[in-house]
């Protein structure tokens, strides 16, 4: 087996262990599995930002910046938000912030949004996604947007959104995979 892919959920739901994270960590268990039964060894991890949200702000912050360096020797994010107000939360905001502009270097990242209106469906695409462009993220596959109502059935909707997204992953992230 090759050496293993990092695959790295960063969520930023205000509620520690919330169902965003669930969504973002079915999302990277899911990849993980596809990777690994194609001979790619695969490690995941995960940050939920409100488990540090009072240092948040304190410069520095030796569990933000340890974070941060996670997030950035990963080699997939899978960034989640709940829709706040029509865009993502001000806390994943704050912690992307932390990154500098083109700072994650072409790292390949999958934008997530779960919501309770369907009105809310191209936030992923409007807000999120130009964030983590902005920060220096590529995005190459669909955003995952996924309506509270529909998280029942989180692992099949995560199953169909990723036969699209298996061969643009396998690019990029350079992996020869079926």
């Amino acid at each position: 087996m090759a050496q293993g892919l990092k695959i790295l959920a960063v969520v930023g739901n205000p509620k520690v262990a919330s169902r965003t994270l669930d969504v973002a960590m079915e999302i990277t268990r899911q990849i993980a599995a596809w990777l690994d039964t194609a001979g790619q060894a695969t490690e995941i991890d995960a940050i939920d930002i409100a488990e540090m949200s009072a240092g948040l702000l304190d410069w520095p912050s030796a569990p933000v910046n340890a974070a941060l360096e996670r997030m950035k020797s990963a080699d997939l994010l899978i960034v989640a938000s709940p829709v706040y107000k029509a865009s993502y939360t001000g806390l994943l905001k704050v912690f992307l912030d932390r990154v500098p502009m083109e700072g994650l270097g072409g790292l390949p990242a999958v934008p997530v949004m779960v919501a309770a209106a369907p009105g809310h469906g191209l936030a992923v695409d409007a807000y999120l996604r130009p964030l983590l462009v902005e920060i220096g993220a590529s995005c190459p596959t669909r955003a995952v947007f996924m309506l509270e109502s529909q998280l029942p059935e989180a692992e099949a909707r995560v199953a169909k959104w990723l036969e699209g997204a298996k061969p643009v992953l396998a690019r990029a992230l350079g992996v020869a995979v079926n």
